[in-house]
């Protein structure tokens, strides 16, 4: 008996090392993303900003390499571990991330700047600053630049540029993964995650071009390529991107419906474009983006103004259907149909693969099409039906847990929005079940802007700290797909 708990101390010892060796290179990492941060600010002379920013880039890298050189090991994850790092990373580099904001004094308290900070890692959106344009350029780089490299994941990153990582790789990959398995592009997934970086940063660099050719300054370009190419959200502005040209809006609108499909189908059309016809789950994204957009046109028509209209409505629905949460107008003061219908939009998202947040077209129609099987079978219970997608058999086990994702994302969003009204009720700020159930599924979806108190024109500033914490935990879980957190609260996971 004494030696079986001596045995699991010891594996529980070396599973905790094998954690920090990649949370600490992550750390480490992140600590080393904030100097671009500190010397942009030092190119626009804010000294006192790019000194502060470096003083939480030195603490960040110091602690990261004290957790990877010095209490980590280097060892093969199981695949539990690879659950356990992705899970725990993203919490920790959340934590790290505030420094910037504190150390500046950008965000006077570790609640608002953590849940800035999971907004932005997230590619959430969701925000506590009024004004953006407020803040010190560093902090704006900061701030968009959490985003960009939160928009395929940190941990995919790591493995892309960290050859240390490359052990135990893909049990990461399958921890985040938005669809049943990562989507190979060659045999060895480090070079899969490099080519879909370079994909990644060529979008970005070629909106950022296009950004900068109209009435965005260089520095505007960047930051909103940044956020765009993430599906992120993060503006320069107070009013998002309503103060820009139509040729700006129409070239975001572009790129938002680019970062929504799969990168790795964007690599493949790249030799050859008919590859979007072929792919089932890329015209299953594009048809409910055009129709909602039809049905927001129609909805908000104004014939004086028809091209506005039609903007606005292209704008709008790929904004919320890729969870980029960009506003060009305020719809919150739409009819109560078409709000209801952006709500039932937040939960949607784009293609597994993208980095877009919500639950996803694939999920999306494996649901619909198993549920249409199940009613089959009910008219003749005899027959073997099997649930179809892209012309292909869908294997049970998938369909199962496409199910129990989809259960998890809707208890998790019932459970999110009791708990925010009572936080509301009880803690001050009164936040009623229209803002509640908005800002909840805005947090999972990772969109952004809600309604009510937490509409497109507004922020997150007045719900109370245990909201923001809640929601903080929210954004978390849906960008990781909400596994890998939740197993973080089972027993299983940390057992021997």
């Amino acid at each position: 008996m004494l030696s079986s708990k001596s045995g699991s101390a010891s594996q529980q010892a070396s599973m905790g090392r094998r954690l920090s060796f990649i949370i600490g290179a992550v750390v480490a990492a992140s600590g080393l993303a904030m100097v671009p941060a500190a010397l942009v600010s030092a190119g626009y002379q804010e000294w006192a900003e790019a000194g502060q920013i470096l003083l939480a880039a030195a603490v960040t890298i110091i602690v990261g390499l004290i957790a990877w050189r010095f209490i980590g090991r280097h060892g093969v994850l199981t695949t539990k571990e690879g659950f356990a790092a992705v899970g725990l990373a993203w919490f920790v580099m959340a934590f790290f991330g505030t420094l910037p904001y504190l150390f500046t004094g950008a965000i006077g308290n570790l609640t608002d700047a953590f849940f800035e900070t999971a907004a932005g890692f997230t590619t959430t959106g969701s925000s506590i600053v009024p004004d953006p344009s407020t803040l010190p350029h560093g902090i704006l780089i900061w701030r968009a630049g959490t985003q960009w490299r939160g928009g395929m994941g940190v941990i995919v990153l790591s493995i892309a540029i960290l050859p240390l990582l490359g052990v135990g790789g893909v049990q990461l990959a399958r921890a985040e993964s938005p669809g049943p398995q990562p989507d190979r592009l060659t045999p060895r997934f480090r070079e899969t995650a490099k080519r879909l970086w370079w994909v990644y940063l060529a979008f970005t660099t070629v909106e950022m071009l296009l950004l900068w050719a109209g009435d965005m300054n260089l520095f505007q370009a960047t930051a909103h390529a940044l956020t765009t190419m993430s599906t992120g959200g993060f503006g320069t502005e107070a009013d998002s991107i309503a103060g820009f040209s139509s040729y700006t809006q129409w070239v975001i609108t572009a790129f938002m419906f680019i970062a929504g499909a799969s990168f790795a189908l964007h690599f493949r059309a790249f030799r050859k474009p008919r590859e979007y016809v072929r792919n089932t789950e890329f015209r299953i994204y594009a048809g409910l983006v055009i129709v909602a957009v039809a049905v927001i046109a129609i909805g908000i028509w104004q014939n004086d103004v028809w091209h506005d209209s039609i903007r606005d409505a292209a704008f709008t629905a790929t904004s919320i259907m890729t969870t980029t949460g960009y506003a060009t107008a305020d719809f919150g003061l739409w009819i109560p149909g078409l709000q209801i219908m952006i709500v039932g939009m937040m939960f949607l998202g784009g293609s597994s693969g993208s980095t877009a947040g919500g639950v996803k077209t694939f999920r999306v129609a494996v649901l619909a099409r198993a549920a249409a099987t199940d009613l089959r079978r009910l008219v003749h219970p005899r027959a073997v039906f099997v649930t179809r997608f892209g012309g292909r058999s869908v294997p049970d086990p998938i369909v199962e847990s496409v199910q129990s994702f989809f259960l998890f994302f809707m208890f998790l969003f019932m459970t999110g929005t009791v708990l925010l009204g009572m936080i509301g009720s009880r803690v001050g700020g009164g936040l009623d079940l229209v803002t509640s159930a908005s800002a909840v599924a805005s947090a999972l979806g990772n969109i952004g802007p809600g309604l009510g108190e937490v509409g497109p024109t507004a922020n997150y500033l007045a719900v109370p700290w245990m909201g923001k914490w809640l929601l903080s935990f929210l954004m978390i879980a849906g960008r990781l797909e909400i596994f890998p957190v939740l197993l973080l609260f089972t027993r299983d996971l940390w057992r021997r």
